[in-house]
């Protein structure tokens, strides 16, 4: 028994994906798989260079101010506020 569960496990990799056949694995709606696998993703490809900046300092600064003051807001308010995981 323990020699035709090892031939048929030794075997069992030889075969083809279970998914790959008829009625298993594949739903009757599924797209055909491509013949050839698609290539390498393209990672060295980088997008265009911009003319422009994506912000000025100005527009920044004024940016970084805006979100310091709604930091201080919500630790404002998150300290006035009871705390309902307290009781």
């Amino acid at each position: 028994m323990a020699a035709l569960f090892a031939s048929a496990f030794a075997l069992g990799g030889c075969s083809t994906s279970i998914a790959d056949l008829p009625g298993v694995g594949v739903p009757g709606d599924a797209p055909q798989r491509p013949k050839e696998a698609a290539g390498y993703l393209p990672v060295h490809d980088l997008p265009p260079d911009r003319d422009e900046a994506a912000m000025n300092p100005k527009e920044q600064a004024k940016l970084q101010a805006e979100l310091a003051a709604a930091r201080d807001r919500q630790a404002a308010s998150a300290a006035t506020a009871p705390n309902p995981a307290a009781k």
